[in-house]
């Protein structure tokens, strides 16, 4: 390899470690609710900041939320694969935990989350 390929290299390394850690510092914000949908239809929503366990049917299984600490976490999914069951706790703005089966989206959102926002295509 010659001296250019070591500098390109070397500055494609540092556009991606600009990019991630940009990307980490404008995520990083922990949200304040999560909104449950199933089948595309928001279910519900409930506050990162209590404490609770919430059941989520569907007419294709059940799911088990636990929300604790300010973090939430599917601790039981009857789903043949149990992915989502597997996922870490999520607790930052724009998180999620999808089980395909069940057709169940949990997202992390916050008090300043609006339809109303313009959005990054806008």
């Amino acid at each position: 390899m010659k001296k250019a390929d070591f500098i390109l290299i070397g500055a494609v390394a540092v556009v991606v470690a600009i990019l991630i850690l940009c990307l980490y510092v404008f995520n990083s914000g922990s949200g304040d609710f999560v909104q449950i949908e199933v089948d595309g239809v928001v279910t519900d929503t409930l506050p990162l900041s209590e404490d609770t366990v919430r059941e989520i049917k569907t007419d294709n299984g059940t799911n088990t939320l636990v929300i604790s600490d300010g973090s939430a976490v599917m601790t039981q999914a009857d789903c043949p694969d149990g992915i989502c069951a597997n996922h870490k706790p999520i607790n930052k703005t724009g998180e999620s935990i999808i089980c395909l089966p069940h057709k169940v989206v949990v997202t992390v959102m916050n008090d300043k989350s609006n339809d109303n926002d313009i959005d990054a295509v806008a």
